[in-house]
């Protein structure tokens, strides 16, 4: 991503990737119960709001904070697809 420019590949693998990581926890759930599946979605949340505590100290505002921090925490659904 350059100059701020908003990039439909980041946001596209941010999509990927949390809708891994809510089958994830469906399997999680239906094997382990709701006691595991609170410990990782929770681990999701906290890593989201760490990666959105971050880009705003260091000066990102409103929805593209929101959306940088998005592409943070599931960013990594591009590589889940070929």
């Amino acid at each position: 991503m350059t100059g701020g420019g908003r990039s439909s590949t980041d946001i596209g693998g941010g999509h990927i990737g949390l809708v891994v990581t809510i089958i994830a926890l469906v399997v999680i759930a239906s094997f382990s119960g709701p006691r595991w599946t609170l410990i990782v979605a929770g681990c999701f949340a906290a890593w989201f709001v760490l990666a959105l505590t971050i880009i705003r100290i260091k000066g990102g505002r409103g929805g593209e904070a929101v959306r940088r921090a998005y592409v943070a925490t599931f960013g990594w659904g591009d590589y889940v697809t070929p």
